[in-house]
């Protein structure tokens, strides 16, 4: 009974919202092998968890981190967090298929670099990734504003019958090579002339794959009770499963709109498949000219490509110091993302509550000052919304950051502590597990995360990177080990 590793005499949170158990988990290679008293087994590495958690690894099932798994393998702004697997090209927007030359639109320029070579394949930007793989285990939507970018002649309009076809094609052959289901964002300049027909006839592509529509909606403010319907017509028209993106009510006018939504989404999962995840921050960040400053109380610059030198200040104060308009900054900071205060606190509480939703960081990696849930978003909900407020157990807490994006996603063997699953595992002090990114200082390390496995090897030790990539490209219920 030899390992190469064993967790000792942790509480074991095995990611299905079951009771805590004192125990052991041993691992060989990258799978766990044993759990429970292991007394009697060997290993060469020992972790001693006395007083600590052993969960399984997170999975953050909306980020943009497309070129940063690539750019910045290591990814110490999710590993620091606990956080194992990543499943990027959200919102409508990936980085592959990508076959337009030229400067990319917004948001598009917020995810990717326009120096970088681009990927006119999913299967090529799969091979990029198996030849130098990040610490994480990486998936990847293909997003219905990319190809739309690839194939649309005219962005302000709805495709032409000839658009979509090849939209469709590239649409199937991506997700023949690996993407693990469809984006959209129609919330976004590249696809709002997107007609729910276009939308539809994307996601019978999905469904035909067996795979998911996840969606940015058209409105998450004053028109979010019409976005919903359009996302579950969506669903209903194309047999398809659909998933709300970081739910939301946006604006000082849709503050408590959650106890309508909540409601709505509800009621449709009697009838169709629907599901949802959310952030646990009242901020969300986009593009600077995304109109939301016209509904935030507070506006901070995260990046601008004219003037970087405003990276981490209000947008107000920018103004008055130009003495300009609100809008005139906008115009004048552009190309450049921003961070909006434009949820209640009351919402965020109700739609994490709610128990069909999934946590998310929504991170973007780009600029010197991004919004803190890059960094911070699973300790917060750990520590702040778990242990101090207790909006919900542990258990609980861990279940919607494991099991729950596994199974929405069809990560097969992946969320959960179990014989026979990949060793993705982290180890956290569940008495100190906080966030310390701030919107004043967005890149910090966690505290309270003491160490994590991806596929059985230490990626984050303490307080440090180890420098260890052993991610896999991931696939609906097909993992693929990267070498």
């Amino acid at each position: 009974m030899q390992a190469d590793l064993i967790i000792r005499g942790g509480q074991i949170i095995d990611g299905n919202g079951t009771p805590a158990v004192t125990g052991d988990v041993a691992v060989i290679d990258d799978q766990i092998v044993a759990m429970g008293d292991l007394t009697n087994w060997q290993s060469g590495q020992v972790i001693e968890a006395h007083g600590k958690v052993i969960a399984p690894g997170f999975i953050d099932p909306h980020v943009h981190h497309d070129e940063a798994v690539l750019t910045d393998p290591l990814l110490t702004c999710m590993t620091s967090q606990g956080v194992t697997t990543v499943i990027n090209g959200n919102c409508g927007f990936s980085i592959a298929p990508l076959t337009k030359s030229g400067p990319l639109p917004a948001p598009l320029d917020l995810i990717l670099d326009d120096t970088r070579p681009r990927f006119s394949s999913y299967a090529q930007y799969r091979a990029a990734l198996q030849a130098d793989p990040p610490a994480v285990n990486a998936a990847c939507l293909i997003g219905h504003g990319s190809l739309r970018i690839n194939e649309v002649a005219d962005l302000n309009k709805p495709a032409d019958a000839s658009e979509l076809k090849r939209m469709r094609q590239a649409l199937d052959q991506a997700l023949s090579e690996g993407g693990i289901g469809l984006s959209t964002g129609p919330f976004y300049p590249p696809a709002r002339a997107s007609t729910t027909a276009e939308l539809t006839a994307m996601a019978e592509v999905a469904q035909a794959h067996g795979k998911l529509y996840a969606t940015h909606m058209r409105d998450e403010g004053d028109r979010v009770v019409d976005a919903l319907n359009e996302t579950f017509r969506v669903g209903r028209d194309a047999c398809c499963g659909v998933h709300v993106s970081h739910h939301k009510c946006a604006g000082l006018a849709n503050h408590g709109m959650s106890a309508t939504t909540l409601p709505m989404i509800e009621k449709a999962m009697q009838t169709q498949d629907v599901g949802l995840d959310t952030t646990p921050w009242t901020a969300s960040a986009t593009m600077l000219n995304s109109g939301r400053h016209k509904q935030a109380t507070r506006v901070i610059v995260s990046d601008s490509v004219p003037y970087p030198e405003m990276a981490g200040r209000d947008l107000a104060d920018i103004a008055q110091e130009w003495g300009v308009s609100l809008d005139e900054a906008v115009d004048r900071l552009i190309p450049a993302a921003g961070i909006f205060f434009i949820m209640d606190e009351k919402d965020v509480q109700r739609i994490l509550s709610f128990e069909h939703t999934i946590i998310c960081s929504d991170g973007i990696h780009k600029g010197s000052h991004p919004h803190p849930r890059v960094w911070g978003t699973f300790p917060r909900v750990l520590g702040h919304y778990t242990r101090e407020v207790k909006l919900f157990s542990l258990e609980e807490a861990v279940k919607r950051m494991t099991s729950m994006p596994a199974d929405r996603f069809g990560l097969g063997q992946r969320g959960r502590l179990a014989v026979g699953n990949f060793a993705d595992i982290v180890v956290f002090d569940p008495n100190t597990i906080a966030e310390r990114a701030t919107f004043q200082k967005p890149i910090q390390a966690a505290a309270g995360i003491e160490h994590v496995f991806v596929n059985g090897r230490l990626v984050w030790d303490g307080d440090k990177a180890t420098g260890a990539r052993p991610g896999m490209h991931l696939d609906r219920s097909v993992p693929t080990k990267m070498v």
